[in-house]
């Protein structure tokens, strides 16, 4: 007598293979919710570096200390294009990975660790803003990478 016979239903199999080679629907857990905040946080993590850049760029008394007192020694203008280009990226990056989009990943969490350095160079001028943003760096990267998998049922329409 078979497994379906006796329970009504058919025996559960573990899927073989390689993670990126098979055509099972995704698992869904409660990680894709983290997936979904991973997302969002990087388009505000974006918007707020943008405006951060964009401060830098006309403003850059706003900031602790001068341009020489930063950890890297740059212009606050250097600082205002990079925390603006970086922001326009995290933003794409955070929509793409909304999105479901497998590449997005990898280069979300490229930016990310990116992100994480720029702000460790401007500690000084806004630290408190450093530290969330490498805190919310980490929490990004770590999401991504162990369980950003689960960002393709949002692409498939799978849950």
């Amino acid at each position: 007598m078979t497994d379906v016979a006796r329970t009504g239903t058919a025996p559960q199999r573990s899927p073989s293979g390689p993670a990126h080679l098979r055509t099972d629907p995704p698992r869904v857990t409660a990680w894709l919710g983290w997936v979904v905040f991973v997302a969002i946080m990087l388009i505000g993590a974006g918007v707020i570096n943008a405006i951060q850049g964009l401060v830098a760029l006309f403003d850059d008394d706003f900031y602790l200390v001068t341009a020489s007192g930063l950890a890297v020694v740059a212009n606050y203008a250097v600082w205002g294009w990079a925390l603006l280009i970086l922001g326009a990226t995290l933003v794409a990056a955070g929509v793409c990975v909304a999105l479901g989009f497998a590449w997005a990943r990898t280069v979300a969490v490229v930016v990310a660790t990116i992100n994480a350095l720029v702000n460790l160079g401007f500690v000084t001028a806004y630290p408190m803003w450093t530290v969330l943003a490498v805190g919310f760096d980490i929490v990004t990267i770590y999401a991504l990478v162990v369980h950003g998998g689960e960002g393709k049922a949002l692409r498939t329409g799978r849950s």
